[in-house]
């Protein structure tokens, strides 16, 4: 496989491109593309709009108008082949006379495949799975995870002191972290079509769940916000129901039921806050694919621990992570962690397109 430089530092740019849309396309994937000119320079760039919207290749290729012709075009996902709600983007790429097309994850469903070959007939050179597990790690995640699983992906989001305390024993919980944390955890929302938390944190921490901007306001669109509740334990004034967002109250009997009626409402990527209890659900079943863990330089000796009873009596057995990322925030420290472990899963379609 060969690539040039500029052609890795443009899949470096679609990979961020796909990321700053997260949270605004599902069900279709946040996928980021740019267009190089003959010359190596960048001419366009563009990332998926909400359902409906232009796909990531066809807003870089209007970026980039003439300067296309004979130039690159390097994007996270495989061109499209089919026509949904727009049309296939292989045939824009044709039409715009591109020279070649560099791709980082081939297309993984039946409905959308086809787009290399379809290049490829028309006579455009077809680089593909460049970078590829970057890709699939980072903006795609969400949307592989739906078509291999059929549920949304779920990142458990978590703030604790250094002896793993998420409260302290007399209940009080704010705040554990600093403000610079706290705004990363808004910005962190943002990203994700639904927020998940149980009827105990909902009655107890009577938190919002909204994205807010440094002054406190409500800021852009906002994610759904899922409260667990079979009991019927949350009051009508708790803030989680007001007007400020979307709200469902899930009867849901436990997480894989939950995740497939999110999935159900084109919920693909999921920000599960809930308490140690849910999380410790959510963790006995294999559901969470990534926890961001936010450390304060703090001890409190008691008080409840981050996670509840995962049913583990030996270390030999301990649930393992990887870390893939450590970040000073403020006087906190932010962990981005990963399971290691492996899921298969079956093949869907690239639905909304």
């Amino acid at each position: 496989m060969t690539v040039t430089s500029a052609e890795r530092s443009a899949m470096l740019r679609a990979r961020e491109l796909g990321a700053a849309v997260l949270g605004t396309t599902s069900p279709n994937p946040a996928v980021g593309a740019v267009v190089l000119a003959a010359d190596g320079s960048v001419a366009g760039e563009g990332a998926t709009q909400p359902p409906g919207g232009p796909h990531a290749e066809v807003q870089a290729l209007a970026a980039a108008g003439e300067r296309a012709r004979g130039g690159t075009a390097v994007v996270t996902l495989e061109p499209c082949a089919h026509t949904g709600r727009t049309g296939p983007c292989a045939d824009a790429l044709i039409a715009a006379g591109v020279a070649r097309v560099v791709v980082a994850v081939p297309e993984p469903t039946e409905l959308a495949v086809g787009g290399a070959d379809r290049l490829r007939a028309a006579g455009i050179e077809v680089e593909l799975g460049v970078e590829q597990d970057e890709a699939e790690l980072g903006a795609l995640g969400p949307w592989l995870t739906g078509v291999r699983e059929q549920r949304p992906q779920v990142i458990w989001k978590v703030a604790a002191t250094l002896d793993g305390r998420v409260a302290a024993a007399d209940g009080s919980s704010r705040w554990i972290t600093g403000e610079q944390t706290r705004a990363a955890v808004h910005r962190l929302r943002a990203t994700c079509d639904a927020v998940v938390v149980g009827s105990g944190t909902a009655v107890t921490d009577d938190p919002q769940l909204t994205v807010r901007d440094a002054d406190g306001r409500n800021a852009g669109r906002q994610p759904l916000r899922v409260v667990v509740d079979r009991r019927g334990r949350v009051p009508e004034t708790a803030r989680v129901l007001d007007d400020a967002a979307p709200t469902l109250v899930s009867r849901a009997a436990g997480p894989a039921e939950l995740l497939a009626e999110l999935y159900e409402r084109d919920v693909r990527r999921v920000l599960l806050e809930g308490g140690p209890t849910l999380a410790a659900a959510f963790l006995r079943a294999g559901l969470v694919d990534e926890v961001a863990v936010h450390l304060a330089p703090k001890l409190l000796g008691a008080g409840p621990s981050l996670v509840g009873d995962l049913g583990i009596t030996a270390i030999a057995d301990a649930l393992q992570f990887e870390t893939v990322e450590i970040l000073p925030s403020g006087g906190d420290v932010q962990l981005r962690l990963r399971p290691t472990r492996h899921t298969g899963g079956r093949q869907s379609v690239r639905e909304g397109s």
